[in-house]
C-alpha cells in the first residue's frame, strides 16, 4: 500500500494541500457523526472510544510503515505529551461536551475562526505579520463560512459555544506546536504519539466521570458505526494528513484549510436530508474561493 504521509510522497505543495483538505473534510463529517454517537453514548465515553480505537490504529500503522517510532518519542516525548493533552484531549473533550447544548451551526462557525487564531499565534511567536493575501483570503473564507452555516439568519450562541471556542484555541496551539516543538519525527509518528497521549487522558477522564465499558457495550449499532468512522477517517487518517500539511506547507497555510470543516459539515447534513438553501450554497463557493486564494499566499 502506498503511504501518503511518507516524505517521498508528500513533499510537494499540491500533494500536501490535497491531503490537508481531505483531513478538513473528514473532520467536517465528525459533527454529524458526533450527533449520532451521542444519541447512545455519554460524551466522555464517546470521546474515549473514538480515540482509544484511533490511537491503536495509528500506532499499528506507524509500526508497519515507519517502525516503532521510539527514537522520535524519546526526542520529543514532553512536547508530544503536552500536545496530546491540548490538541487531542482538550480539543475533543470540548467538542463532545459542547455538542450537548450547542448547535452544529454556531459550533461550525466558531471553529471556522481557527485559521485566524492559528496564523495570529504563529505570527506572534515568529515576530512577524501574516501576508496581506493570507489575511484577506481568510476573511473571504470566513465570510463564506458565515453564509454557509447561517450566521446571518438569526443563529444564536448556545451555552456550549464557549467550550467550542476553547477547543478552537486548543487546536491552534496544537497546529503551531507540532511544527515548532517536535523535531526529527515523521507526520505519522507525530500523529501516533500525540494521539496516544491524548487518548490516555480521555480514557482516564471517562473512567473517573462515567462508566465507559458499560456505556460502549450498550451503544446502538449506529453509535458504534459513528464512533468507528470518527476513529478511522476522522482521526487516524485526518491527523496524519494534517501533519503532512503542517510539515510541508507550514501551520499558517495549512490552518486556512480548516475553513472547509463547516462546509463539509453542511454537505454531510444535506446528505442526511436537510438540504441547504441558496445562501448556504453561495457560502460554500465563497469559502472555497477564500481557502484557495489564501493557500497561494502562505506565510
Amino acid at each position: 500500500m502506498t503511504d501518503l504521509t511518507s516524505p517521498r510522497h508528500a513533499t510537494t505543495e499540491s500533494h500536501a494541500l490535497t491531503l490537508s483538505a481531505l483531513a478538513a473534510l473528514f473532520w467536517g463529517s465528525n459533527f454529524e457523526a458526533t450527533r449520532i454517537a451521542l444519541d447512545s453514548l455519554p460524551p466522555w465515553s464517546a470521546a474515549a472510544g473514538r480515540f482509544g480505537i484511533a490511537a491503536i490504529a495509528t500506532l499499528a500503522w506507524m509500526r508497519w510503515q515507519d517502525g516503532p517510532g521510539l527514537a522520535a518519542l524519546r526526542r520529543n516525548w514532553p512536547a508530544m505529551a503536552l500536545l496530546g493533552l491540548i490538541g487531542v484531549a482538550g480539543f475533543n473533550a470540548a467538542l463532545f461536551l459542547s455538542m450537548r447544548t450547542s448547535s452544529p451551526v454556531t459550533g461550525a462557525l466558531i471553529m471556522a475562526t481557527t485559521p485566524l487564531t492559528t496564523n495570529l499565534l504563529d505570527a506572534f511567536l515568529s515576530r512577524r505579520l501574516p501576508s496581506v493575501r493570507m489575511v484577506l483570503g481568510m476573511a473571504v473564507g470566513l465570510l463564506g463560512v458565515a453564509l454557509t452555516v447561517g450566521a446571518f439568519s438569526g443563529a444564536r450562541f448556545g451555552s456550549g459555544d464557549l467550550l467550542i471556542l476553547a477547543g478552537s484555541l486548543c487546536w491552534s496551539l496544537y497546529t503551531v506546536g507540532c511544527r515548532r516543538w517536535i523535531s526529527e519525527a515523521t507526520p505519522l509518528e507525530t500523529s501516533a504519539w500525540t494521539m496516544a497521549f491524548g487518548a490516555a487522558v480521555l480514557v482516564g477522564a471517562a473512567c473517573l466521570i462515567e462508566t465507559p465499558v458499560a456505556a460502549i457495550t450498550a451503544a446502538s449499532p449506529a453509535g458504534w458505526g459513528a464512533t468507528l468512522w470518527m476513529a478511522i477517517a476522522g482521526s487516524t487518517l485526518a491527523f496524519a494528513f494534517w501533519q503532512t500539511g503542517i510539515r510541508t506547507r507550514g501551520p499558517g497555510a495549512t490552518s486556512v484549510l480548516f475553513n472547509l470543516v463547516p462546509v463539509s459539515a453542511l454537505v454531510i447534513v444535506a446528505g442526511f436530508g436537510r438540504m441547504p438553501d441558496v445562501t448556504q450554497i453561495l457560502g460554500v463557493v465563497i469559502a472555497i474561493a477564500g481557502v484557495l486564494w489564501a493557500s497561494r499566499g502562505r506565510t
